[in-house]
């Protein structure tokens, strides 16, 4: 087994400084966040809006005006070489900002940018990118930025105001619903001189002031040239060149199989302090597989240089061909400080089967973690107990605070006592795959809910309707799992139906909410804003292409998500996001599933990584080429 391998002594001895360098990173980094909260509860009126190199969600940016290079990046890595990656099914389109279509891997990380880059060592932080400064005033009700003169997109003409302001126009009307629902918020667009534009932004509907994350979601949106998307039909997609200012433009493709980026030799920022020990390939090649087994052969075979691996059976036992055995190939498992993130069996609670909370928990009740965990998954995998496990934004263990009950007051009803007074606690299982206590209970709730057992099935009491729902699926690994979770709703009666399409028409369907059940992974963040209303939020519900799968419409969730986004300082933060935990948690939208310790990652050893891993884990666009393997 892999995991039983004793690594050779130069790969122990890095893994070992990795994790130490990791530590003192985090320690330091909650020393600093300490630092910063002190100095964000102090009044607001001690502050002037001012140009300033960077912008913090809470309290102030990690890194000062006159920084290098951001921690986590090797400032002297060699640049040179190709890096191939594996990538998953087809792609349709090079237009990765709309719904329609699928768009080619790494389009927004290499062609696009934004006004400013994100730093990976703190929750949310960002720093000047096309924009030199930001400035924004305490109340946050508007935002402006300063851009940079020299900043050009890849055909050489420079990047303007107008660029600026045409993005988020085409953005808003024509992008995905998300660019929607942020971009709406921005009441007026203001142009104090000919490198400056200013957003003012309108106050949430609640009376809440403006919404506090918008600033540095306006930082973070890309930026189009509009001579050349003004031209086009921006909704439809198609193989149209991607034009941006970024390191890399593309250099050739394959329609659905393949595409390479170069490296622009001119490009404007590559001196930027955001940028340093970034972008070092000169090519970066993805080439397209037709499932994750086909995917894993070319990778022993060495026809691309690494594979974040998600298959704990695969992980453990699957890398032990002859390039791992004689230290070719790498397995590093990367520790990360953000939250898990949420992985479960998705309820679709538009569908009349599961408008019923007391069905939900009963399907819940049935799925035995510890059977599969023991089975299939070799023991390593965490059981999920709150949308932000691993982090202090977890309700799990913890009981509701002052300020979360303060919260949730106008609310009676949507958190239940248990949750309350110590969090969610998933159903146990008994190991044994037949979950025998846990069956008489999910039946008893069923019985509440106007079911009963007739001839071995489940049916409504009513109409004598069978309890049955299909699965929808497009990965071998969650068809495996979905099957096993069949089996378990079997034996209680219940029938269930397993569907597997391509990820194309899955995407479609996704898209439409055209399904009961589906697997997803809500990914897990620090700095959870926006981003909420479009996974949770009621106007997302009824809005294709959101991520609000489970289709959730509760007047509680929409009154967390404001709070966390008026919080002024991390405490009343993290307050309001363990609140709309609960009140997640509460709903039982989801079958919780699983997380993994840390990042797999298998790579060939002809690419190197820094020495020091983010606050967020690896970040691939960090590493570099061996000398000796160029």
């Amino acid at each position: 087994m892999a995991s039983s391998k004793r690594p050779n002594k130069g790969v122990a001895l890095r893994n070992k400084a990795a994790k130490t360098s990791l530590r003192r990173v985090a320690v330091n980094l909650v020393g600093l966040a300490y630092a910063v909260l002190c100095l964000a509860v102090l009044p607001v009126s001690t502050v002037e809006a001012a140009p300033r190199h960077g912008i913090a969600m809470h309290g102030e940016p990690l890194y000062h005006a006159s920084f290098t290079h951001f921690s986590y990046v090797n400032p002297d890595a060699p640049v040179g070489g190709t890096a191939r990656y594996g990538a998953i099914g087809t792609f349709d389109s090079f237009n990765p900002f709309i719904v329609r279509g699928t768009a080619a891997t790494g389009l927004r990380e290499y062609v696009f940018e934004s006004l400013m880059a994100r730093s990976y060592d703190e929750p949310f932080s960002l720093y000047g990118l096309l924009a030199e400064s930001i400035d924004v005033p305490d109340d946050r009700s508007s935002v402006t930025f300063r851009l940079r003169a020299e900043a050009k997109f890849s055909d050489g003409v420079p990047v303007t105001v107008e660029d600026v302001i045409f993005s988020l126009e085409v953005l808003r009307d024509k992008g995905r619903p998300n660019y929607k629902s942020y971009f709406s918020k921005v009441l007026r667009i203001e142009r104090p001189d000919a490198r400056s534009v200013r957003f003012v932004l309108a106050s949430e509907p609640d009376g809440s002031g403006p919404d506090r994350e918008l600033p540095l979601i306006l930082g973070l949106m890309p930026v189009l040239p509009k001579h050349i998307y003004a031209a086009r039909t921006f909704d439809q997609s198609g193989y149209a060149m991607a034009v941006g200012s970024g390191r890399y433009t593309v250099q050739s493709f394959k329609p659905g199989g393949q595409v390479i980026y170069q490296r622009d030799a001119s490009y404007w920022g590559r001196d930027l302090a955001a940028n340093r020990g970034t972008g070092n390939f000169e090519r970066l090649v993805f080439d397209y597989y037709s499932d994750t087994n086909a995917s894993f052969e070319a990778f022993k075979a060495g026809l691309y240089d690494v594979r974040p691996e998600d298959d704990p059976g695969r992980w453990t036992t699957g890398f032990n061909f002859p390039a791992v055995k004689d230290g070719r190939v790498r397995q590093v498992s990367f520790e990360t400080g953000l939250p898990s993130g949420m992985r479960g069996l998705v309820f679709n609670t538009r569908k009349l089967v599961f408008a019923d909370r007391r069905v939900r928990v009963a399907l819940t009740a049935l799925f035995d973690f510890e059977w599969a965990n023991k089975s299939l998954f070799h023991g390593v995998y965490e059981r999920t107990q709150s949308y932000f496990d691993h982090s202090e934004l977890s309700s799990h263990g913890r009981a509701a605070d002052a300020r979360e009950r303060a919260l949730l007051k106008p609310f009676p009803d949507a958190v239940s006592a248990p949750i309350m007074a110590h969090g969610y606690e998933a159903p146990r299982g008994d190991g044994t795959g037949q979950n025998r206590a846990n069956r008489v209970k999910a039946l008893q709730l069923l019985d509440a809910a106007g079911y009963e057992v007739r001839g071995g099935r489940v049916v409504a009491r009513a109409s004598g309707r069978p309890l049955d729902f299909e699965i929808l699926v497009a990965r071998p690994s969650d068809e495996r799992l979905a099957l096993v979770y069949k089996n378990m709703l079997h034996r209680a009666g219940i029938d269930v139906h397993v569907r597997s399409v391509d990820p194309s028409q899955y995407q479609g369907r996704l898209d439409a909410y055209d399904y009961d059940m589906i697997f997803f992974n809500w990914a897990g963040s620090l700095s959870p804003g926006n981003e909420q209303s479009f996974r949770w939020g009621s106007a997302s519900a009824d809005l294709p292409g959101s991520y609000n799968f489970a289709g959730v419409k509760d007047k509680a969730v929409d009154g967390m998500i404001s709070a966390l986004l008026a919080a002024r300082t991390r405490g009343e933060f993290v307050s309001a996001v363990r609140a709309l935990d609960r009140v997640l948690l509460s709903g039982n939208y989801v079958v919780p599933l699983y997380y993994a310790p840390a990042q797999w990652v298998a790579l060939w050893d002809r690419l190197a990584y820094p020495d020091t891993t983010s606050l967020y884990g690896y970040r691939s666009d960090t590493w570099w080429m061996k000398t000796d393997k160029k």
